[in-house]
């Protein structure tokens, strides 16, 4: 049959002036199909010292992405395959800028804040020790900053609770801070010693909170994946899961769905981590990364940070410039 029939054949009861249901169906194909091919797949990040560290983002696809070396944040618009300047460095007294998360219901961006100098990089600013800065998710306007306790402490990443609390990762400590929504004090959450970062090492890294309520975090150079109960708003017992295979410097972690998470792996991967009791089943989603850092979702799409600190931490890696131009990398979900 040919397609002119398809299309003739419903005319003869058709009302003058409304189109073919057919071809109003062919048009958004179209539309839809040219959509899916604009969509990039890569997004460029400018300048040859950025070395992102954390990449947050907002439901209609805008990215936002902090710097280990530069500071400041770039922000990448819906369908952009270039991210712009956006937070200048060192505005609200920020320095380095690591774990980076958009809080829509209250309009704000979240934002680590670290005193780098100690690892030779002295970013922005002069500021000291670490704290969390708060930025207007429209403006970028400075809204508040709060800075961790004790020292020395890195800031690392950041997860919202139910109620709008913010936790937070210190990399350098066997803690997990909290801080409540209207506070301007953090309080030590969650501790125990197998949180402790190893001699040389780094702690705590990535955090999420899982749709059982619990909270998930990993340790990077020790490479464990915890679960923290969490009863009445209080940190209760601590269990170690066990992967199905050994984990590399894990680093970023998302929810995604019931009781599973994204997790970025240093030694390259994008992980699928399931969680069924006491045990964690570990599914590499696209590995091959370049020194990957941190994940977050849009619809189906993960976009992943190729960090390459190595370039910038390592003595031996040090000799050798980064692969430019820094990149963001979308991945395909799995329902």
């Amino acid at each position: 049959m040919s397609d002119t029939s398809l299309i003739q054949a419903p005319r003869r009861s058709r009302p003058r002036g409304i189109p073919s249901i057919l071809g109003t169906c062919a048009v958004l194909a179209a539309a839809l199909a040219v959509g899916a091919a604009a969509a990039p797949t890569e997004v460029a990040l400018p300048g040859d010292r950025v070395f992102p560290e954390s990449l947050g983002s907002t439901k209609d696809g805008t990215l936002f992405i902090g710097s280990f070396a530069e500071g400041g944040i770039l922000k990448v618009r819906p369908g952009a395959d270039r991210a712009e300047p956006w937070i200048k460095p060192g505005a609200n007294g920020s320095r380095s800028t690591f774990g980076v998360l958009a809080d829509e219901a209250s309009n704000t961006l979240l934002v680590c804040s670290n005193d780098t100098s100690g690892f030779g990089v002295p970013g922005p600013g002069t500021a000291t020790g670490s704290a969390l800065k708060a930025f207007d998710l429209t403006t970028g306007e400075a809204k508040g900053s709060t800075p961790l306790p004790g020292g020395p402490t890195l800031c690392n990443d950041i997860a919202l609770g139910p109620d709008g609390s913010a936790y937070v990762t210190d990399s350098f400590n066997p803690h997990i801070l909290r801080l409540k929504p209207g506070g301007n004090e953090f309080e030590v959450w969650g501790s125990d010693p197998r949180f402790a970062p190893p001699k040389g090492g780094a702690g705590l890294d990535g955090i999420a909170v899982g749709t059982d309520g619990a909270i998930y975090v990993n340790t990077f150079t020790p490479g464990g994946l915890f679960k923290v109960a969490v009863a009445d708003g209080r940190a209760g017992e601590i269990t170690a899961l066990q992967t199905s295979r050994k984990l590399t410097l894990p680093d970023s972690l998302r929810a995604y769905g019931d009781n599973t998470f994204l997790m970025i792996e240093g030694g390259g991967s994008l992980d699928l981590v399931t969680v069924k009791g006491g045990m964690a089943e570990i599914t590499t989603i696209k590995d091959g990364f370049g020194g990957p850092v941190s994940v977050t979702q849009v619809g189906s799409t993960a976009w992943v940070a190729e960090g390459q600190l190595g370039h910038l931490l390592d003595p031996e890696l040090k000799k050798q410039p980064p692969k430019l131009p820094f990149r963001l990398h979308a991945v395909p979900l799995p329902p």
